[in-house]
């Protein structure tokens, strides 16, 4: 593990003259959006931060107190094993590929150029919620997820540079050109172009769609290109902090809602200062939706192709599956015919989309569950519940067709009757985004979220996360 070298990595770059000079020559490019880009009014304060230092689980990270410029980005990978093989697909029992295999060099650039997309733009969407945190303790959170967002764009732009050549090199130029939300260069998944102005969204966000990437990268972990699978074992590693933001963060604000709600004699938690339950069950109902159609149709030729060709597994392939070859099973789904579901066999490879959907709903039920029990602890009556997966799409089997939250079809004028019940309104979200005052002296929170249970690496909650130096 090299620490001391202008990029911090643990591939040997040193030996790799070209490719180092490559990096370099990025490396200001990067810091030069990160300081446009990356979150505002905070480049110069001392926050207290995680830095990977190795890949070994027992010591992989330090803390202390850095600027967030002077991060130390770099690019990580699991020890390699000598004896890696192809684990499913086609190729099921071939070595694992040292290097891209020319016929698959297309395909895997843009898997590669997808997941690299998505770590800049969530750092541009939650570029202006630090100026409204409601503890130093999120605020530190929120500027931990962001440089490790950033180092997961480096682990992509590494294999970028190294097996594209100069398709990787213009590539990784373009994943700084883009910008979330723009008109005319927006990033590639519509997810990762939505408003993030305000902490209930940043924690749907880090809870919903940081979960998606759990289990993309996931799939991508068990992939026959062994760098690949090698970098993003990795970030695995870093990104389970990002689903416990969410996670608990949502947790957080839904138990003082429910607290502020019994302290109300309309049981009213808007009456006092916090954020009600049903607006809650609003934002899951939103980006949840949005969340689901990062894994792709329902029927998808591409996830079969990505599977057969070894490139991305299912979820824990090697340790779930006994057979990898996905060709004698079928899925039975829900399918739409004529305004109608009916049940249909489809192969399983087709449906594999269907199939990581699947154990990505599963977990955020176990959420949710977890979130209700909060509330009943409260003393409080009220249940939240995942929507469907088949409500409010834009893609997929069920775009252009109209469900409940329960996944009842249902015509376009009952969802447009109902919408202000189920999704944020204008008055919802400019409710929220009123309660959006920051709180930064040690030890404090705002009225509309609960402490947490504990602090950061064994520090107090009244930690002095995060040190400012204003002028």
């Amino acid at each position: 593990m090299s620490l001391t070298d202008s990029i911090p990595n643990n591939v040997d770059l040193g030996s790799d003259r070209k490719l180092l000079r490559a990096l370099e020559k990025w490396q200001p490019k990067f810091i030069e959006w990160w300081l446009e880009m990356g979150p505002d009014g905070f480049q110069a304060d001392d926050i207290y931060l995680r830095t990977a230092i190795d890949v070994d689980p027992k010591g992989w990270a330090t803390y202390d107190y850095v600027k967030m410029p002077d991060y130390r980005w770099g690019i990580f990978l699991t020890p390699r094993n000598e004896d890696q093989f192809v684990n499913f697909g086609d190729n099921a029992g071939q070595k694992a590929w040292d290097e891209v295999p020319g016929e698959l060099r297309g395909i895997l650039r843009r898997i590669i150029v997808t997941q690299a997309d998505t770590e800049p733009a969530s750092v541009e969407q939650q570029r202006q919620l630090g100026k409204t945190a409601p503890s130093l303790y999120d605020l530190r959170s929120l500027f931990q997820v962001n440089v490790e967002e950033g180092r997961h764009l480096w682990a992509m732009v590494h294999l970028l540079h190294q097996y594209f050549g100069r398709d990787g090199r213009e590539e990784a130029e373009s994943l700084l050109e883009r910008r979330s939300g723009d008109v005319d260069k927006p990033r590639i998944l519509q997810t990762f172009n939505e408003t993030t102005d305000e902490w209930l969204s940043f924690f749907c966000f880090t809870m919903f769609t940081d979960r998606d990437g759990k289990y993309q990268l996931a799939a991508l972990s068990e992939s026959g290109f062994d760098p690949l699978a090698r970098a993003t074992q990795f970030m695995l590693t870093e990104e389970s902090f990002h689903l416990f933001t969410g996670e608990t963060g949502i947790e957080r604000i839904v138990q003082r809602a429910a607290e502020l709600s019994l302290q109300d004699p309309n049981n009213d938690a808007r009456a006092q200062g916090g954020v009600d339950l049903p607006t809650i069950q609003k934002w899951i109902n939103f980006w949840f939706s949005s969340a689901v159609e990062l894994f792709g149709g329902e029927i998808s030729s591409n996830a079969a192709d990505y599977f057969a060709t070894g490139l991305k597994g299912r979820y824990r392939e090697k340790a779930k599956y006994e057979d990898h070859s996905a060709l004698r099973d079928i899925y039975e789904m829900n399918v739409l015919r004529d305004g109608k579901l009916s049940q249909e066999e489809v192969p399983l490879r087709n449906a594999l989309n269907e199939v990581l959907r699947d154990e990505y709903v599963a977990d955020c039920a176990r959420a949710v569950r977890k979130w209700n029990h909060t509330i009943k602890k409260t003393g409080f009556e009220f249940e939240l519940a995942l929507p469907s997966r088949r409500f409010n799409r834009s893609m997929g089997m069920y775009a252009g067709a109209s469900f409940d939250p329960q996944g009842n079809p249902i015509t376009p004028e009952q969802f447009e009757a109902n919408r202000s019940k189920w999704l944020p309104t204008a008055e919802d979200r400019a409710y929220v985004k009123s309660l959006m005052v920051p709180v930064t002296e040690p030890g404090k929170i705002a009225n509309w979220i609960a402490p947490p249970k504990k602090g950061v690496n064994g520090q107090p909650f009244e930690f002095e996360y995060v040190r400012f130096n204003r002028n």
